[in-house]
């Protein structure tokens, strides 16, 4: 274990130089048009946020969309299918609609609820409560809201913490939990070591970089994506346009970034949920070329029946980068008896 994450923090500082060589980049980028004369014969152009007019991405025919007041915040959510619920929660980079791809064959088994977290794309964007005790807080009362009691639960990324303060908090009333290729703040050793080089939390939690960002979602965006990714190019042009809109909505960016900076919060909150093991059968889902090195290890810390998927080829954006094997994972688990 202590050789393989070793290897895995040695290929991640690689990447932080990379990461770094952008976000100097980008500001210099910034600084330098902020110290332009504002008569300029030509300014230069610059991305847009996104329209209140521009639509969202439509799901699957049997899938809509819908909106619910929850724990004090609008979460909009696309849900379809039928049988048990499985509910599908994204993460950084994303929104609901990283699920698209599996919607259609995970609807044939399951009523498949996808929403957006508070922050993002159609969902409200407040000033607080992007802990992940809060936003996990928010689902649960949409799911009781829907009317169920039990259900299914997958999360990616920022997703899979959240899904974790899910399982945490109301333990009985999740059958079964899929963690993909992410880490849970304050649970060690494996926290230490790859946050150390994971530059982008830092700069994500950095309350400036929303204000940065904002206006230059794309450009952000279509750079950040390669460098946690391993497959080149994994997203449609459709994902992209998605993907861009919704973090280019008014303070779409600036919310997201603050579910990085409530990770000291998030490790105070899951240091008490790990003194009680989660009993439920859990899957830990990562990347052959991300967090397939520790999840699973990771994972152990805070539960006791843990199983394993390796997505083969790819990198953090597993629904993207081998949509194949992930829909046949999630399948085999979540049907399992």
């Amino acid at each position: 274990m202590k050789s393989t994450i070793n290897h895995n923090a040695w290929y991640k500082t690689v990447k932080v130089f990379l990461g770094l060589a952008m976000i100097t980049l980008f500001f210099l980028t910034a600084c330098k048009k902020s110290e332009e004369p504002s008569n300029a014969a030509v300014p230069e152009s610059t991305e847009e946020p996104a329209s209140p007019d521009v639509k969202p991405a439509d799901p699957p025919t049997n899938f809509k969309h819908q909106t619910a007041l929850v724990n004090g915040v609008n979460i909009h959510y696309v849900i379809g299918g039928t049988g048990e619920p499985l509910v599908l929660v994204h993460g950084f980079g994303q929104n609901w609609y990283m699920w698209n791809r599996l919607l259609p064959e995970l609807s044939k088994h399951f009523t498949v609820i996808a929403p957006d977290l508070r922050g993002v794309g159609e969902s409200d964007k407040p000033e607080s409560g992007y802990d992940k005790k809060t936003m996990a807080t928010d689902i649960h009362e949409l799911v009781k809201k829907l009317g169920y009691s039990n259900i299914n639960l997958a999360g990616h990324d920022i997703g899979l913490m959240v899904a974790y303060a899910y399982a945490a908090q109301y333990p009985n009333e999740v059958k079964k939990l899929a963690l993909m290729d992410a880490l849970l703040p304050g649970i060690e050793p494996v926290w230490s070591q790859v946050s150390a080089s994971a530059w982008w939390f830092g700069f994500f939690a950095w309350p400036a970089s929303g204000d940065i960002v904002k206006g230059k979602e794309k450009e952000f965006l279509t750079n950040f994506w390669p460098i946690v990714g391993h497959v080149k190019n994994p997203f449609s042009p459709e994902e992209t346009d998605e993907f861009v809109r919704a973090y280019a909505v008014k303070d779409g960016a600036k919310s997201s970034f603050k579910w990085f900076a409530n990770f000291p919060q998030d490790g105070k909150d899951n240091m008490v949920f790990m003194k009680t093991k989660l009993k439920m059968p859990l899957l830990a889902m990562g990347g052959e070329f991300f967090a397939a090195a520790f999840l699973k290890e990771h994972s152990k810390l805070v539960a006791t029946n843990v199983s394993e998927s390796k997505i083969a080829g790819s990198g953090h954006w597993l629904v993207q980068e081998n949509t194949a094997q992930v829909q046949k994972d999630l399948l085999a688990f979540f049907l399992a008896k």
